[in-house]
């Protein structure tokens, strides 16, 4: 019988050519069906591939030069216990297969789960606090719904993102940007062990990869490509979530965006793929409208379209709101401003502020800042 360390060297001696990249690696695997078989094919074969170079030919007759390097990388992620998924088992993601240059191989820690359709989260590391609220709350009702979380483990809007799908004890997949190692950004070591113990972390990179700037943009399309569906939550003009979403665009998936404020220089890249026709996210029924058929759902789930008249009615039965919620909205304003905006006495307000985030109708911030909750906007 095979052992693991004799069915996975190939593909590490495959890695290890210089000039093959992963659309290559697709192709050669496709002709060939396995990497042991690429290895030891025939110059006059290899010769036969589209677009294959002297270099990449000469790289795999030669490939006995990389053994060393490749038995010591393997050697390490077999003592750590780290798995592996390679792009021949059945376990290798179907979605991200589909991609022109999916990753030959994954390593990963955590537990694989094919059966939930995955759907991204991305957005800024300096979001504000309107993102962050945002960020969480899709994560953990979206992770109710059935998706797993996908995101990237960086700070801000992706590690909300993954916090949210873990309070809602739903499934969530961290792509780094790095090797397995070398957890970045250090402040999420606790997040990592949790993502971990109760989701997956996937990384194409080697086990001590430090978080290069240039790898970012590259794990973006394994983000991407898992996906069904990707969502922006916020993000500037050139910002690494706009890469996932062009991404996602090109391999054919749903991209959502989610609007801010258009004095935020955070939402310009939102808005700016909403202008290109992104859809318009405001809770998670937005994407459920669209991604529906993904998942097992409730026999009584209806899309929103079908609930507008039942929401209606249900709305006219409503009783009346405190007066003060009029003049709170989704980002953080200060309670005298609420007092100069609705010309009531801070003891009005401060009662009714109280009872509102009782309810869980307003999340109080430090420094005496209120934003409506994200289920009431």
């Amino acid at each position: 019988m095979q052992t693991s360390f004799e069915k996975y060297l190939p593909w590490f001696i495959l890695r290890e050519i210089p000039f093959i990249g992963n659309t290559m690696i697709k192709k050669l695997i496709r002709q060939f069906q396995s990497p042991e078989k690429v290895l030891n094919a025939p110059e006059a074969q290899l010769k036969k591939i589209n677009n294959i170079t002297v270099k990449m030919i000469n790289g795999i007759i030669h490939h006995n030069t990389f053994q060393e390097k490749a038995k010591k990388e393997l050697n390490q992620i077999i003592d750590k216990g780290i798995k592996i998924v390679t792009l021949t088992d059945s376990s290798y993601p179907a979605l991200l297969k589909q991609i022109h240059d999916p990753p030959p191989f994954l390593t990963y820690l955590g537990k694989l789960d094919n059966s939930a359709p995955c759907i991204s989260i991305v957005g800024s590391r300096s979001a504000t606090a309107y993102g962050l609220s945002t960020s969480e709350n899709l994560a953990y009702h979206l992770a109710k719904k059935g998706f797993q979380i996908v995101s990237g483990l960086a700070r801000g809007i992706d590690a909300r993102a993954h916090k949210g799908a873990l309070r809602a004890q739903g499934k969530t997949i961290a792509v780094m940007g790095s090797g397995l190692n070398k957890i970045y950004p250090r402040e999420n070591k606790h997040l990592f062990h949790d993502i971990a113990d109760k989701g997956t972390v996937f990384s194409e990179f080697k086990l001590d990869t430090k978080p290069f700037p240039s790898n970012f943009p590259i794990r973006n399309r394994i983000i991407a490509g898992l996906s069904c569906g990707s969502i922006v939550v916020e993000a500037a003009k050139r910002s690494g979530s706009l890469i996932t979403a062009r991404l996602a665009g090109e391999y054919n998936r749903e991209v959502f965006a989610v609007p801010g404020s258009i004095q935020s220089k955070k939402s310009q890249g939102t808005h700016s793929l909403l202008k290109q026709g992104a859809k318009l996210v405001e809770n998670e029924m937005d994407i459920m409208d669209e991604l529906h058929h993904f998942i097992h759902l409730k026999k009584n789930y209806q899309p929103v379209s079908l609930q507008n008249k039942k929401m209606s009615n249900y709305k006219t039965c409503k009783t009346a709101e405190p007066e003060i919620l009029k003049f709170i909205g989704p980002y953080p304003v200060h309670i005298d401003m609420l007092i100069v905006n609705s010309g009531m006495n801070s003891s009005q307000i401060t009662s009714q502020l109280l009872d509102l985030e009782l309810e869980g109708k307003v999340n109080r911030h430090q420094g005496n800042y209120y934003s409506i909750s994200e289920e009431n906007h």
